[in-house]
């Protein structure tokens, strides 16, 4: 095992006089092309290119002597030092950290980013933060090779967002490109690279006390009552939510489908928009989907009034669900069992609906267990009270009906 392994970062900068009396002393360097090819890496040391992390690791557990590793910026943040760390190699690890790169990004374009999400692009996590930056006004996104600016844009396709581009931060071929998402296809990026992701409603106001989305955002609680949501002008008239859909519906439907960061939710017949504000409020991606200009109206005026990015598309369903992308979790609020058929075509992990007789809901159901669902279905029934004279005011029962893929789940 290596006598002592010391990790530093390197953001282009003049290293530290700790950082060169640590690498002068290694008698093994491991680090990408650029990092081996700085001066202060001493000749006579064994040289290891950083492709995998994990196998550099078992190298320097079986070397005796000292170990340095070099990553660009800070290398405890989404870098090698969790790799290192890991208990299968047995290293004891000191860190001499550097500027990160998402640090550097926004130093660059001149801009705070206490309040943006950071996530990392790999090919199969490049879905999950391109729905990040259709959920949030302010993200950074860390690339890599197959992942970067121009799959994000091309896969943001309907959303308009505005990227910082930061190519090759720290060196002398840093480059910072400002452009909007539809136009990062057209060139070739070079790596490392940062892209900072503007959404409309970015704005750097008073400062929270939580980096990232502050979670106080908004009233406090979820399904809120209907009025809760406004109404929009233009609509004409107050805010209508969708067929048989009440506040406690709409709770357990937000309750079975779970959106989370990363998700893309799509909610079919969005009505009011009162679900759709209610799942990007959890940090989903929301397509907000209704045939009626004033559903669609209505939606976007929830949005604004609750500060939530959503896509909304007007059309009539299942048609125009086909160019739409792959759902993580869907809320069929209108359509019946024709939009709820073609919805299990697209395979999402989750979909809940609801019917207002029984023979609707035992058709829906049936359908979704052909498409190899787990299915449930609950007979809600609720009533609303008049509390001063505790007498009834208002009825409501639905069949509420959820779908769940086992090899998708959870």
């Amino acid at each position: 095992m290596a006598d002592r392994v010391t990790v530093i970062g390197w953001d282009g900068s003049p290293l530290t006089a700790t950082a060169r009396s640590a690498l002068g002393a290694a008698t093994l360097v491991a680090g990408a092309a650029h990092h081996l090819a700085l001066p202060e890496v001493p000749p006579a040391a064994e040289r290891v290119r950083l492709g995998s992390v994990a196998l550099a690791a078992r190298r320097i557990a079986g070397h005796r002597g000292t170990a340095v590793v070099l990553a660009d910026g800070d290398p405890g943040f989404f870098g090698v030092v969790r790799t290192l760390r890991n208990p299968e190699f047995g290293l004891e690890v000191e860190v001499v950290p550097a500027v990160s790169p998402v640090a550097t990004a926004f130093a660059r374009a001149g801009m705070p980013w206490d309040d943006a999400q950071v996530v990392v692009a790999h090919r199969r996590t490049l879905r999950r933060a391109v729905n990040v930056c259709r959920a949030h006004a302010k993200v950074a996104v860390l690339t890599s090779p197959g992942a970067g600016p121009a799959e994000l844009g091309l896969l943001l396709d309907g959303v308009h967002r505005t990227f910082v581009i930061c190519e090759e931060l720290g060196t002398e071929r840093e480059q910072i490109t400002v452009l909007t998402s539809d136009k990062a296809a057209d060139r070739i990026w070079r790596n490392p690279n940062v892209v900072i992701v503007i959404g409309p409603a970015a704005a750097s106001g008073d400062s929270g006390w939580l980096a990232g989305r502050d979670p106080a955002a908004g009233p406090r609680g979820w399904a809120l009552p209907t009025e809760a949501y406004g109404h929009s002008s233009t609509a004409g008239g107050p805010p209508a939510p969708g067929e048989g859909e009440t506040e406690l519906l709409r709770a357990a439907q937000l309750a079975r489908l779970g959106p989370r960061v990363g998700d893309l939710v799509w909610d079919i017949g969005c009505g009011n928009g009162a679900f759709a504000t209610d799942a990007a409020r959890s940090g989903a991606a929301v397509i907000a989907v209704d045939r009626t200009v004033e559903a669609c109206a209505r939606t976007d005026f929830a949005a604004r009034r609750f500060g939530v990015q959503l896509q909304i598309v007007r059309g009539e369903a299942p048609h125009i669900l086909e160019d739409l992308p792959e759902p993580d979790v869907v809320r069929v609020g209108g359509g019946g069992a024709a939009v709820v058929s073609a919805v299990a075509d697209r395979r999402p992990q989750r979909i809940v609906t609801h019917a207002a007789t029984r023979d609707d809901a035992e058709l829906v159901g049936r359908d979704l267990t052909e498409h190899g669902y787990q299915v449930e279905c609950a007979l809600l029934q609720s009533v609303e009270l008049d509390t001063r004279t505790w007498t009834e005011k208002e009825r409501s029962v639905a069949f509420l009906l959820s779908g769940v893929l086992p090899d998708r789940a959870p």
